[in-house]
């Protein structure tokens, strides 16, 4: 299918709201179509990487080929993707832990060929007998592989994920040999970048544009207290039009900020992993219900942490606050990229506090587990012919089940890997354990270094823009014209008022002696 046939296509089932290709997605999708070697989408937030892989897809199955199989790293995003695949007329489904009760409908249809596209989460790779009992009759037929957020491949990346890198193990033991290969992100600096080349192998090629947002006016603002910065946001949240996303680096504070807002008449609702509903909703679905309040602007804002993030689709979402800084500018670009897709401008404010410093820190310092946990899992599994579960694992360890489940999910994706699942277990293997001390303390130096970037990038007098696409891999970019620098003015008042702040420390004074709950 040539280029006037697809867009002619593609067209006609998006009732007109595709009419062309930018460039450098029609040479993504000619070379997805018409040749094995991998290629590597960098692109900003809201380029259209996704249109790169649904075109592929619908030219590939109109010539006869098998499937997509795309792994997508979050269930938001996923939700997403089978919309927009979906609102083309591509057959979408997706195996996650949240539609159980349909797998056996969906492996009926892959074993019919019946399925365009499919998502799975990448932890779904983690288990022999689930690729063998779902995938088994599918694998071998996929025409197009599609890494969704790469840069989670990667553990230079801002949101390394273990479960990715075993991908490179499903490239090589189970899909075809003339695959096509497609990897998409817009978080990845020169670093990641190699390190995603490497992995996907020598023949790879990148694509990369510019990463500047031309809809995006940004500014920064030091307000040391929390006192200050609640009675800003307080302040601000309803002279701004729309909806938006007010980021935090914990839920602590996500819950307890969403419960000032919504003391001072605003409808916000707090968004993280661990939201629970008293009204009997799984708190997935919880969590759902929250996206829609915002995509519907029914609420004002998500009071959210990184959970809401990697391709969280409002075109007309119209502000993202932080209200913390972020660990690295990798980290706060892909965050501050959901605003203004569809608008002509949006605001992307970060705050800064004093507190924020001592929390990324700890981030750094327990980013990964400590050798001797790792050693306390692995004896514990040592002497278990029939594995152990995470919950035995803790019991036995004396760790939580979180760090349990941490460390044996590093240690199964390490090649070969000294651990592997069976069902809930988890068996010992006889690969030998690495602590790979060198690597994890060059991975703590990147981290404090892109710590100090995201500080420096706080205090800058410079275009903010181009201060932060520099940092990921975009060398040659003008100013933006459009920041608090450029304009050499502020975008929003950069003090709230006393009143607010006076009662702001009221509020913290008593959620911080007990007396509220969340």
């Amino acid at each position: 299918m040539d280029q006037t046939d697809l867009i002619a296509a593609l067209q006609h089932r998006s009732q007109g709201a595709i009419t062309t290709f930018k460039p450098d997605q029609w040479r993504a999708v000619e070379g997805l179509c018409h040749g094995p070697a991998p290629i590597l989408l960098v692109q900003r937030t809201g380029w259209g990487k996704s249109l790169v892989y649904f075109a592929a897809t619908l030219a590939l199955r109109q010539a006869g080929a098998g499937p997509t199989l795309l792994i997508s790293p979050l269930l938001a995003l996923i939700r997403d993707q089978i919309r927009a695949a979906s609102a083309l007329g591509l057959v979408a489904e997706s195996i996650t832990s949240e539609n159980a009760e349909h797998w056996d409908r969906i492996s009926a249809a892959l074993a019919r060929d019946a399925v365009d596209l499919l998502l799975i989460s990448p932890e779904r790779l983690g288990s022999e007998a689930f690729l063998s009992d779902r995938f088994s009759g599918m694998l071998g037929r996929v025409a197009l592989f599609v890494i969704d957020e790469a840069h989670c491949i990667s553990d230079w990346g801002h949101d390394f994920r273990p479960d990715y890198q075993r991908i490179r193990r499903l490239l090589t033991a189970r899909l075809p040999p003339k695959v096509a290969l497609l990897a998409t992100t817009a978080t990845a600096n020169d670093r990641v970048t190699a390190d995603i080349e490497a992995q996907l192998g020598p023949t790879t090629r990148t694509i990369r544009g510019p990463l500047g947002r031309e809809s995006l006016q940004l500014q920064t603002i030091s307000l040391p207290t929390r006192a200050a910065r609640y009675a800003w946001l307080a302040d601000v949240l309803p002279q701004v039009p729309g909806s938006g996303i007010i980021y935090t680096l914990t839920t602590r504070e996500a819950d307890r900020l969403a419960g000032w807002l919504r003391r001072r008449g605003l409808a916000v609702e707090p968004y993280h992993a661990q939201i629970t509903d008293s009204g009997g909703l799984e708190a997935s679905a919880h969590r759902q219900r929250r996206e829609d309040g915002l995509r519907s602007n029914r609420l004002k804002a998500l009071v959210a942490t990184t959970a809401l993030g990697l391709g969280f689709d409002k075109p007309d979402l119209a502000f993202v606050f932080h209200y913390q800084r972020p660990a690295s500018l990798l980290q706060y670009y892909q965050q501050v990229g959901r605003a203004g897709r569809a608008l002509e401008s949006a605001y992307g404010v970060l705050l800064a506090g004093q507190e924020d410093e001592g929390v990324v820190q700890s981030f750094i310092d327990n980013a990964f587990p400590l050798e001797s946990e790792s050693r306390a899992v692995l004896e514990a599994l040592a002497p278990a012919s029939a594995g152990l579960s995470v919950t035995q694992l803790a019991a036995q360890t004396f760790l939580l089940e979180s760090e349990v489940e941490q460390i044996v999910r590093l240690l199964a994706a390490r090649e070969p890997p000294p651990v592997v699942r069976a069902g809930i277990r988890w068996l010992a293997t006889a690969a030998p354990y690495d602590p790979e001390s060198a690597r994890i303390k060059a991975l703590a130096r990147v981290r404090r270094q892109e710590w100090r970037q995201m500080k420096a990038y706080a205090r800058t007098w410079g275009c903010l823009m181009r201060f932060l696409v520099r940092d990921l891999g975009d060398h040659d970019p003008g100013r933006c014209g459009r920041c608090a620098h450029c304009l050499g003015r502020p975008l929003l008042p950069r003090r709230p008022q006393r009143a607010s702040v006076s009662a702001a420390k009221a509020y913290l004074a008593l959620a911080g002696s007990g007396g509220l709950s969340f």
